[in-house]
């Protein structure tokens, strides 16, 4: 089982990213300061990290330039507020594999994170997520029925690659909230259910089933 390796001194974040990674199978284990994620990285067998940069006693740029100093080669997506263009340059010039600015879909994350798990020969094959006659592209970003594409926004497209990846699998609408619209939610919003909506318009009203006082589930069409 990959263990992956949380460096994020905000305790609501780090809980959530952790919880989300072990529904998905994944183990992890976190750090809150950066000397503390310097050294379980050095001294643990971790197949990837996620590294905040506004840390307590360093700044992440700096952790990261010791672990690489260090022959750290772990890959490393740095989930950050800093969202700039010059940020995200240094990150990557520092030896960064991917850049994520917050607030964030955990779904895109852990898409992410998958993707930088695998091998490159088999990369690919999480890289389309098929249902009956609907596909979805996660590299490309584009969903198609038939071979016939369809636009999406950038949430619709997060909420449709949620339940592709859960076929037949009843979401409710808190972990819908939670995986879609992030850490930072309002559990008393009706928005999956205006967003079901929009995707029941788009893709098909009978692909995405009401399961009434629980949620939804993406049904066969065939």
């Amino acid at each position: 089982m990959s263990r992956i390796l949380i460096v994020e001194d905000e305790p609501r974040i780090s809980s959530f990213i952790a919880k989300g990674l072990r529904a998905a199978g994944l183990t992890s284990a976190v750090a809150g300061t950066g000397r503390d994620g310097f050294d379980l990285a050095l001294d643990g067998d971790y197949e990837l990290i996620i590294l905040d940069l506004g840390l307590p006693d360093e700044d992440g740029f700096s952790v990261l330039r010791r672990m690489r100093a260090a022959q750290i080669e772990t890959p490393v997506i740095i989930l950050t507020a800093r969202g700039s263009v010059e940020d995200t340059v240094t990150g990557l010039q520092n030896g960064a594999d991917d850049y994520m600015a917050k607030p964030f879909h955990f779904d895109e994350l852990l898409a992410r994170v998958r993707l930088r798990l695998r091998t490159e020969d088999s990369a690919s094959e999480y890289s389309v997520l098929n249902h009956d006659d609907l596909e979805m592209d996660l590299l490309r970003r584009r969903v198609s029925i038939a071979d016939k594409e369809i636009e999406l926004s950038a949430r619709e497209f997060a909420l449709a690659e949620a339940f592709l990846r859960n076929p037949g699998q009843v979401l409710s609408r808190e972990q819908l909230l939670s995986r879609v619209w992030g850490y930072d939610f309002d559990p008393g919003s009706n928005v999956v259910d205006v967003y079901v909506r929009y995707l029941r318009n788009k893709l098909g009203g009978e692909r995405f089933e009401t399961v009434r006082g629980v949620g939804y589930r993406l049904a066969a069409t065939r």
